[in-house]
């Protein structure tokens, strides 16, 4: 890729012959966030930063710069720094970064400019978190993945929504009406109109797919793994977990279970994440090389043939009877392939739920404050906007010279 074509906006060298791919030096490029609840929209706006460079360099906040900012994160910075390290498009990852972006940590690390997306992000004063970058012209913009952010996640959670599974809708009762509560917190988020904050659905395509996946496709002699499960809000136990069997061989494929099948052993309004967003999760996983969208629960003979299954794992989580009451790792067992793996990690959906729970009022004023600062930060870019365009129509044009 050519300087421009990468984003570096450092002088070419002088001479008449520009440098070979060889001789080239190394665009670095910086990235910074929360990364609270790691979800594929971090994960695609990292994956469109890599290429406009070489090396990928992602600065995490510490909790206490994101409780001063923007308040209490879901995930502690431990988890969040594991998580970003299990992108597959990330070079290096830098601790405790700063919140707001300066020209010294762009130097420090020698990175050429830092990329974010096309949303708004503010510190606590209300200002653009990315204004000196952008004023020095080290600052490049990548596309937001509209229709998930962990604002949305989080509202998910505390409403027990089933509208983002296939045919879902709000939680009901026994009688099929819905729940006070899910009518209650539904109407207490239901003022948002960010477009940065507010909820939307993810819509899926193929080419979001072809750009997540890897496209290797596994050597003979390969020690096929195979890892089926539900993998809902994609969280440090499943990385620990895949790190595990990635020991085991050397091709992983995941095997994804269908929104209703997850529901169906799970319960309540689970999966929080649907199966669309579930795949992009686990295809961003640097562990993973293949993702079966939709794998029966029961671990079949036909689906260890065709994928020449190796060796299945199953974590230290609950085994679920199948619908017909059958093992579903009847046929691995048969085979003497079945292999438990301890992660020695027992986050789990579950217990991040809870998080949410427990911390609800914290987490909707939050989230509440966050939109506000938007919406004001909107309308001021508004106001400019319209301030500037009267200003060009109301200055008189200049008298041209010579004219009869």
């Amino acid at each position: 890729m050519s300087a421009n074509g990468n984003g570096n906006n450092r002088p070419a060298p002088e001479g008449d012959e520009m440098p070979t791919k060889r001789q080239r030096r190394n665009v670095k490029v910086w990235c910074d966030g929360c990364y609270d609840m790691v979800h594929f929209g971090h994960a695609n706006s990292l994956r469109q930063a890599k290429l406009m460079g070489d090396h990928l360099i992602v600065g995490v906040h510490s909790d206490a710069d994101i409780i001063k900012h923007k308040g209490p994160p879901v995930m502690n910075e431990k988890e969040r720094y594991k998580m970003v390290r299990a992108i597959k498009w990330v070079d290096e990852v830098v601790e405790a970064a700063p919140y707001v972006t300066h020209l010294e940590t762009l130097d420090e690390h020698d990175c050429d400019f830092c990329v974010h997306g096309d949303d708004i992000t503010l510190d606590s004063e209300g200002q653009d978190c990315y204004r000196i970058v952008k004023e020095a012209k080290r600052f490049k913009e990548c596309k937001r993945t509209a229709g998930v952010s962990t604002t949305n996640i989080v509202g998910r959670m505390l409403l027990m929504t089933k509208t983002h599974h296939m045919g879902g809708d709000l939680e009901e009762e026994s009688n099929g009406n819905v729940s006070p509560r899910s009518k209650t917190l539904q109407a207490s988020c239901s003022t948002m109109s960010s477009p940065y904050t507010g909820i939307s659905q993810f819509l899926q395509t193929s080419n979001k797919i072809i750009q997540f996946a890897e496209g290797r496709e596994p050597l003979t002699g390969d020690r096929i793994v195979y890892c089926p499960g539900a993998f809902d809000l994609f969280h440090v136990g499943h990385i620990d977990f895949l790190e595990q069997a990635s020991k085991l061989g050397n091709y992983i494929i995941v095997g994804l279970h269908g929104d209703q099948e997850v529901n169906r052993y799970h319960g309540s309004n689970y999966p929080i994440m649907n199966l669309h967003e579930r795949t992009l999760s686990v295809l961003a996983c640097r562990y993973v090389d293949e993702v079966v969208i939709g794998a029966p629960y029961k671990v079949t003979a036909e689906l260890l043939d065709h994928f020449n299954v190796d060796v299945v794992v199953q974590g230290k989580t609950k085994i679920f009877q199948g619908a017909d009451g059958a093992d579903p790792y009847e046929e691995p067992k048969k085979r003497g392939i079945l292999q438990l793996v301890d992660s020695g990690n027992n986050m789990s959906a579950s217990k991040i739920v809870e998080r949410i729970i427990t911390n609800r009022i914290r987490f909707q004023k939050r989230n509440k404050d966050k939109e506000e600062k938007e919406l004001r930060n909107i309308h001021l870019i508004e106001e400019k906007r319209r301030a500037s365009a009267r200003s060009s129509i109301e200055e008189p044009s200049s008298p041209v010279s010579g004219q009869l």
